[in-house]
């Protein structure tokens, strides 16, 4: 059974945002991004354990996509099977960029 992955609507703002931004740097890029990000998303609804790290003191986890430097942060809520993205971020942003959405 497969676990139902719903985003917040921060998490899709990043999307976009990062999307046009890429875009901006070559047309196409975004479609790429937004691609890859929803390549996780459909991967965490088959099995969010794996492939992922998980923060030390937190029930977040993250995983990466291939192509791009962006970390999709999630948490998971294994009673519902229910994966909630928190947010999309660039993977040298610091954490407190995302904590606060969790």
């Amino acid at each position: 059974m497969n676990w139902q992955v719903v985003s917040r609507p921060q998490a899709e703002n990043d999307v976009v945002e990062t999307a046009d931004w890429y875009d901006g740097q070559r047309p196409g890029l975004g479609t790429d991004f937004i691609e890859e990000v929803l390549a996780v998303f459909d991967a965490l609804g088959i099995n969010p354990f794996l492939n992922c790290r998980q923060h030390p003191t937190k029930n977040i986890r993250w995983r990466y996509p291939q192509r791009f430097p962006y970390r999709v942060i999630y948490e998971v809520v294994e009673e519902g099977r229910l994966v909630i993205i928190a947010a999309v971020v660039h993977a040298a942003r610091h954490d407190r960029v995302w904590r606060s959405r969790v």
